[in-house]
């Protein structure tokens, strides 16, 4: 029992290694490309936008991104199912509930990860933006 619950131990391990550099990914692409509209949440923020809809507007981005990312995912994770079939045990290579739960941690972890940018977004003073020039 030693060896194969070591290799489970391992893969699990892997895995969230694997998720957390992921979500870390993530984070620093957000980061970037909130830093890059700064000036346009600072003049939005100066014409009365709430601090909840530039959130939403940063999560809105994030998820159509994360959408994208997610259906190439499935899309190569189906076009190559039949190379990993001979290493899947008790699991078939199309099982529809290992595609989605793996979607929905997926989705759930990049919206997560995607959450601080976009607080940081919505917290922008609008005059230290302006006053930049």
């Amino acid at each position: 029992m030693g060896e194969p619950r070591f290799r489970v131990v391992l893969l699990g391990t892997f895995t969230l290694v694997a998720l957390m550099l992921a979500c870390v990914g993530v984070n620093g692409v957000m980061s970037y490309l909130v830093s890059q509209r700064t000036r346009e949440f600072g003049v939005r923020a100066a014409l009365g936008v709430t601090r909840r809809d530039l959130l939403r507007l940063v999560l809105e981005r994030s998820a159509v991104l994360i959408a994208i990312g997610l259906g190439f995912g499935l899309l190569g994770a189906i076009g190559l199912a039949r190379l990993v079939q001979t290493l899947l045990f008790g699991v078939a290579p199309y099982d529809p509930a290992t595609l989605a739960s793996v979607s929905v941690i997926l989705s759930a972890s990049a919206l997560l990860a995607s959450y601080l940018p976009a607080s940081r977004a919505a917290r922008i003073e609008p005059i230290q933006e302006l006053r930049m020039d």
